[in-house]
């Protein structure tokens, strides 16, 4: 295919769409406000499973699935083309008292995955670090987590590796150009960019830019912020989860401890409030973080969508226009399902998964 596509909004999901799509199509192009890779999917965890998966719907476990199994070849292939390594980093994850454990045991056995019910003091022996006083425990083996900023530092050197493919940094989309009843480019501050085909991958903003064509996209800015520690590299062993906390192990001994769940608009500002919060958490979890130094605490905007299913496919009544977005708390998770589906879409091929509960008809007002 010899079409140009302009990608709007470099996070991991614009930045991994237009990767996968430059072995397709002639030209890609992606806008990004800021710097590419810099918003939620900088700011997340990267944890590759959702929190809590047995909560989701079938369409968000689709997606999960798929992305789980695929992501350490996407890290090799990264690290081998572009030396950066995405690190992804395979520790299990435990979460402790949980209050619908035998809703996560029966999805567990219905879909399959290696989640199971483990003594609490064989959760002691493998994370010694652990607070006193939990009394439960599951474990599922084989999830893993990225580090997102070395990933989108990744996906970045990669496509710009590419000849077929242009980032435009700093670069703000204000709106749709039209012509003869389709969608045809995007106006920017530096003039129009013309398109046979413009993927809205702009997370938290992607309502708004939809909203210049009288469309309402139930995507908004859900407030996330995280805490960083720095701690040897072996202190924790396996991911944690507790009361809706998690603490994360990075491979050179930092630990994120994240995260809050705040509707500010898009207001990004990391508050004292939010800090003294995660620190508390952070020590019931992991009481040797009392001593440990915070060396970063930021905020970041998820674009919430309903039940998180994100919006894949086709926008009815504007041809040429495309969805690729409202990943909610899933991004990172759902990136590489999620982009391949879109791929197959807007070229022809075969879907990965069935597409029909991603596709945006009927979900728009």
């Amino acid at each position: 295919m010899s079409k140009q596509v302009v990608v709007v909004g470099g996070g991991v999901i614009g930045l991994l769409t237009a990767f996968n799509l430059a072995a397709k199509v002639g030209q890609v192009v992606v806008c990004d406000q800021g710097e590419v890779g810099r918003e939620s999917s900088w700011a997340g965890g990267g944890i590759v499973s959702p929190l809590y998966p047995w909560r989701y719907s079938p369409a968000v476990t689709a997606l999960a699935h798929w992305s789980q199994d695929f992501y350490p070849q996407l890290g090799e292939r990264l690290f081998a083309s572009t030396g950066l390594d995405p690190e992804v980093h395979t520790t299990g994850l435990y979460w402790l008292d949980l209050d619908d454990e035998a809703e996560a045991l029966a999805w567990a056995e219905r879909e399959r995955r290696p989640l199971s019910a483990v003594d609490i003091s064989a959760a002691y022996d493998a994370v010694p670090v652990l607070g006193p006083g939990f009394k439960h425990a599951i474990f599922m083996a084989g999830v893993a987590n990225v580090r997102n900023p070395r990933l989108v530092k990744s996906l970045k050197a990669a496509l710009l590796a590419l000849p077929n493919v242009t980032l435009r940094e700093h670069c703000q989309v204000s709106g749709f150009v039209h012509e003869h009843g389709r969608v045809t480019g995007v106006q920017t501050a530096d003039g129009v960019l013309t398109a046979d085909e413009v993927v809205l991958s702009a997370g938290a903003w992607s309502g708004d830019l939809l909203r210049t064509l009288g469309l309402e996209l139930p995507v908004e800015p859900v407030k996330g912020q995280m805490i960083l520690f720095k701690c040897a590299e072996d202190f924790l062993p396996s991911m944690v989860l507790a009361k809706g906390r998690y603490a994360i192990p990075r491979r050179d001994g930092h630990i994120l401890v994240g995260s809050t769940l705040e509707h500010a608009g898009y207001d990004k500002t990391p508050t004292e409030d939010a800090l003294a919060s995660l620190k508390a958490s952070a020590i019931e979890l992991l009481p040797e973080l009392k001593d440990a130094t915070v060396v970063g605490h930021w905020a970041g905007l998820r674009p919430g969508s309903p039940e998180g299913i994100p919006y894949i496919g086709p926008v009815p009544g504007h041809d040429g226009l495309w969805l690729n977005c409202g990943h909610y708390r899933n991004g990172l998770v759902l990136a590489p399902a999620s982009c391949q589906l879109f791929t197959d879409l807007l070229t022809g091929a075969e879907p990965i998964i069935d597409p029909a509960p991603y596709a945006p008809v009927g979900r728009l007002g």
